[in-house]
C-alpha cells in the first residue's frame, strides 16, 4: 500500500467524520432524533478509528531494537484490530441501546428541518470521503473485486476506510428513512427502528473487519504472485536447481519474511555455495522489494524422499493460497 495514498484516504475520513459528529450531534440537540444521537456517536467513533490508524502508521515506522529485531511494522495490524473493538462496543452496541430505549419510550423529533439538513450534509460529505478512498485503493485493487481486494490486503488501513465509509453512508440512509418515517406517521417507534439498524450495521462491519485483522496479526504469506516471483529469482539454473521448501511471512504490510531451503549441486564447493546464495538474495530483493529479512539454506535434493513424503523438508512447498 501507498503510504502516502493510505494516509490521505485516513485524513480525508478524519476531516468529514468530525466535521460530521457536530453537525449530527447539534442536530441531536435540537430535534432530540434518537437516530441523530447514535450517528453523532458513530461519526465520533470512527474519527477515533482514524487517529489510531494514524498512531498505527507512526509507531511502526519505529526502528528494530534487540528486543524487537524485526521492527514494529505489525503495529498497523494492532491498531486496526482496535479500530473494529471501538466500532463494535462505541458504535454499534450504543446505537442498539439508544434504538431500543428509543422504540420503547418514543417521543415525538422536534424541528424536523435539523436532523434532514444534517444528514444530507452528511451524506455529502461521507461520499466525498467514500470517494477519496476509492480512488487510492483502486491503483493496488488492480483486476481483485472489491471483496477480494478487504480479503487479501496486507495493509489494514484502505479497507478498514472503504469499510467504515460504506456503513457511514448506508447509516446515514437508514437514519434518513428513520427520521422521514417517524416525521410522515408522527410516530418516534421508527426513528429507534433506524437506530437499532444502524446498530446491527456496526457490529457486523466491525466483525468483518475483526476477522481480517485477526489474520493479519496471526501471521499471513506472501501473495500467491509475490511467491512465483521469489521462486522464479531463487533458481538460477546453475548453482541453485531448485526450491526444496519456501516459507513466507508479512512482519508488516511492506515487510516481507523470506525462508528458503535452495537444492544446489553435490560437488560445488563452499565458495560457490555462498556466492550463489548471496546472488539469490539480490534477484530476491530485485523482485520483490518489500522483502526485507532473507533466510537461505543450501541443501542436497533427494528426490527419493520427497516422493515418499518421509521427509517435509523434502517437499517442494505448495505455494501460497489466496484467501
Amino acid at each position: 500500500m501507498s503510504a502516502s495514498g493510505g494516509t490521505k484516504a485516513i485524513v480525508a475520513a478524519l476531516s468529514a467524520n468530525l466535521a460530521i459528529a457536530v453537525a449530527k450531534f447539534v442536530a441531536f440537540l435540537f430535534s432530540g432524533s434518537s437516530s441523530m444521537l447514535a450517528e453523532s456517536v458513530h461519526s465520533l467513533a470512527d474519527s477515533g478509528n482514524q487517529g489510531l490508524l494514524l498512531l498505527g502508521g507512526k509507531r511502526a515506522k519505529r526502528q528494530a531494537t534487540p528486543e524487537h529485531p524485526f521492527g514494529y511494522g505489525r503495529e498497523r495490524y494492532i491498531y486496526a484490530f482496535l479500530v473494529s473493538i471501538v466500532l463494535f462496543s462505541v458504535g454499534g452496541m450504543f446505537a442498539i441501546y439508544e434504538g431500543y430505549e428509543k422504540i420503547k419510550h418514543p417521543h415525538e423529533i422536534e424541528h424536523w428541518y435539523w436532523p434532514v439538513g444534517v444528514l444530507v450534509f452528511a451524506i455529502i460529505a461521507e461520499a466525498f470521503s467514500f470517494r477519496t478512498a476509492i480512488k487510492e485503493s483502486n491503483p493496488l485493487r488492480g483486476k481483485q473485486s472489491w471483496s477480494q481486494f478487504v480479503r487479501r490486503a496486507k495493509a489494514p488501513e484502505l479497507p478498514v476506510v472503504l469499510l467504515e465509509d460504506l456503513g457511514a453512508l448506508v447509516g446515514l440512509i437508514l437514519a434518513l428513512g428513520g427520521v422521514g418515517l417517524a416525521l410522515a406517521t408522527g410516530n418516534g417507534v421508527w426513528d429507534g427502528i433506524g437506530t437499532l439498524c444502524i446498530g446491527v450495521l456496526l457490529i457486523v462491519i466491525a466483525i468483518v473487519l475483526a476477522a481480517e485483522t485477526k489474520s493479519l496479526l496471526l501471521g499471513e504469506s506472501a501473495g500467491l504472485d509475490e511467491v512465483r516471483k521469489i521462486e522464479a529469482a531463487l533458481v538460477d539454473g546453475d548453482t541453485v536447481t531448485r526450491v526444496i521448501h519456501m516459507r513466507t511471512l508479512h512482519l508488516g504490510p511492506e515487510e516481507l519474511l523470506v525462508a528458503a531451503k535452495l537444492a544446489v549441486q553435490h560437488d560445488d564447493t563452499a565458495a560457490e555455495v555462498a556466492a550463489a546464495i548471496n546472488a539469490a538474495e539480490a534477484r530476491i530483493r530485485e523482485a520483490v522489494p518489500i522483502a526485507r529479512a532473507i533466510y537461505l539454506e543450501p541443501d542436497i535434493y533427494d528426490e527419493a524422499a520427497a516422493a515418499k513424503g518421509t521427509n517435509p523438508a523434502m517437499t517442494p512447498s505448495p505455494g501460497a493460497s489466496p484467501r
